[in-house]
């Protein structure tokens, strides 16, 4: 495989490095001492090559050379010579398991280490977890550039033991730039922060916000070897968005290392310039957003208590746009219909934001990858004293009224005599009655690059999730704790691995209705059932959908239904019990978890 010179010259510089780093050429020339003195004999004037390599052999220096720099290609790339090149490969050695991460030598990349953490005092009384204990874990969550990772999950702790590598690629989206490595000039005008997100699972699964933190990683530009170290101190989220939960100590490193690196004088500038632009720019759109207000309210005194929000706090109390909390999303082909998507949405559901003490209605906005990687939803099952038979009442709409509706680009105060969604007339483009913003003022500040406060959006990432073994792992989890509550009662517990079986179909076309509204399969479950249930038996069964693996909660949930509740605790005559589970996952890791309880027994008059 031949190499165009400009990449052999990269590659020829990562090993040179890489030797240099290993100090290779101090090593040789200790073992050509000795071997010199060893070896030599009085009459011969000089080793050979051959047995200098030998020597080095030997003494495993190559066997070490080789295992650092140890290069992957890949036979693709010869068969489809016009086929864009594969980056090489090294090897993390420091890692348990041996990684390989794919590494491009004409590109530079950003390699941020997270060396530990300290003066986390909520977990100052936390004892340290014995060998194989279930405990509360922090796992950090980044983002920078279209790039996502996710951390290594680490015990709570006072000094939790972060220990990990992120190789961030640093890129230029140019046309033209793609191949291009950049500089230190074309680095400092890219003004993307790492997004840092860090989340907290109890030994329930249930996962907590921690705190989210931007971090301006340019300063690494301006450190003469191309290497700094950082000490980041984590705010709290929401009413705790000025209290300290701990401290992050990172490592920022370029790689390649720069050839020329900017003077510290340089990059503090241009990162004060770049904040007084963003500032001027939300300063405008304030005195705009305060003067559209102030005609709003002159339209219709009553105005002043309709449900108008022009702007709201981040998780880190940063007041921003509302137009800035929204962009469309490209799932790839994450998601493949409209309907798909919904479902989607739907299962990602929301949660109740927390709050110390009284008071009124809570809410919490905070960035995309803050939600997404929390991946906490609430689950709003059907009425659990009906039957899963009975109709569910559908509203047309989920909402009573609606003061203002906005998206990305465009932002309507509702002007009618009425916010009411009854009597209000959805003609956006009727300026009498739906009062627009500049949308020249709204990109101004929520375009993405407009502000270098605009947090980027991230991608979605497809789920981590094994549909298979989780639904199994639940439905064991399931048989336990009915079993375990029959046996309260003083009844026995017979399973019949048929006809859970036989529930699967049932499962899997309730969630394919409620991804496409259309029915199907409900014939053959029934004539299924039918012929597994023997003449003068009875059978019983209660379906029942959540959106979190919790299996304990959900069963707690299942026993609140009268219905569920006959099926678990059936007395009667050859009585055979049956559950089962099925998980469909979708992006982020978000689910839907269909259950469904069944027994038979002998009818006895």
């Amino acid at each position: 495989m031949s190499l165009p010179p400009e990449k052999a010259s990269e590659l020829k510089q990562l090993i040179h490095q890489q030797l240099s780093k290993m100090d290779v050429h101090g090593r040789i020339r200790e073992i050509l001492a000795e071997t010199i003195r060893e070896e030599l004999a009085p009459d011969q004037q000089q080793l050979s090559t051959e047995d200098l390599i030998k020597a080095l052999r030997r003494r495993g220096i190559i066997d070490d050379v080789m295992k650092e720099l140890n290069f992957v290609t890949d036979s693709v790339d010869q068969e489809l010579p016009s086929s864009p090149k594969q980056p090489v490969c090294f090897t993390d050695r420091q890692s348990t398991l041996l990684k390989k991460t794919n590494i491009d030598p004409t590109r530079r990349y950003l390699y941020l280490q997270v060396l530990g953490g300290k003066a986390f005092l909520e977990h100052l009384q936390e004892p340290e977890p014995l060998p194989g204990q279930v405990c509360s874990t922090f796992t950090l969550c980044l983002h920078f550039r279209n790039q996502r990772f996710r951390s290594k999950p680490v015990p709570c702790a006072c000094e939790p033991d972060f220990h990990d590598g992120f190789l961030l690629e640093v890129h230029r989206e140019s046309l033209g730039d793609g191949t291009r490595m950049a500089d230190s000039t074309t680095m400092l005008s890219i003004s993307d922060p790492v997004h840092m997100v860090l989340i907290k699972t109890d030994i329930f699964g249930e996962t907590t916000l921690v705190a989210s933190y931007f971090l301006e990683w340019r300063s690494v530009l301006g450190s003469e070897n191309g290497m700094t170290s950082l000490t980041v101190e984590l705010m709290g989220v929401g009413t705790e968005s000025k209290v300290s939960v701990g401290i992050l100590n990172i490592k920022l490193e370029m790689y390649p290392p720069l050839n020329q690196t900017l003077s510290q004088e340089v990059v503090n500038t241009q990162l004060a310039l770049e904040r007084q632009k963003t500032a001027e720019k939300e300063r405008l759109f304030l005195v705009y957003a305060k003067q559209w207000w102030r005609e709003y309210l002159q339209i219709r005194p009553s105005h002043n208590s309709r449900l108008v929000k022009i702007f709201a706090q981040d998780e880190n109390g940063v007041n921003r746009p509302v137009c800035s909390y929204i962009k469309p999303l490209r799932a790839g082909r994450l998601l493949d219909t409209p309907r798909q998507a919904a479902r989607f949405v739907n299962v990602l559901g929301y949660e109740r934001a927390p709050v110390i003490g009284g008071g009124g209605k809570q809410e919490q906005w905070c960035t995309l990858l803050a939600f997404l990687c929390r991946n906490k939803y609430i689950h709003k099952p059907a009425n659990p004293d009906e039957s899963p038979i009975a109709e569910q009442p559908k509203p047309l709409y989920p909402y009573r009224t609606i003061g203002c509706v906005f998206n990305h680009q465009m932002f309507l105060g509702n002007c009618q005599p009425s916010d009411s969604v009854e009597i209000c007339v959805f003609d956006l483009n009727d300026e009498s009655k739906w009062k627009p913003m500049s949308e020249e003022a709204i990109k101004s500040v929520c375009a993405p690059g407009a502000t270098t406060s605009l947090p980027p959006f991230p991608p979605l990432c497809a789920s981590t999730i094994d549909a298979s073994v989780t639904s199994n792992e639940i439905e064991m989890q399931l048989r336990l704790l009915v079993s375990e509550h029959r046996k309260d009662l003083g009844l026995t517990t017979v399973w019949e691995d048929q006809l859970s079986y036989l529930l699967s179909p049932a499962l899997a076309s309730y969630e394919f209705e409620r991804t496409t509204s259309i029915s199907a399969g409900n014939e053959e479950f029934q004539d299924a059932i039918r012929r597994a249930v023997p003449d003068g038996h009875t059978f019983k069964g209660f379906p029942i959908h959540f959106v979190y693996r919790n299996a304990r909660r959900a069963f707690a949930t299942c026993l609140r239904s009268p219905f569920c509740e006959e099926i678990i605790c059936c007395r009667g005559d050859q009585v055979r019990l049956a559950v089962r589970v099925r998980v469909f996952t979708y992006p982020e890791s978000a689910c839907a978890v269909w259950i469904m309880f069944a027994c038979k027994y002998r009818s006895v008059l």
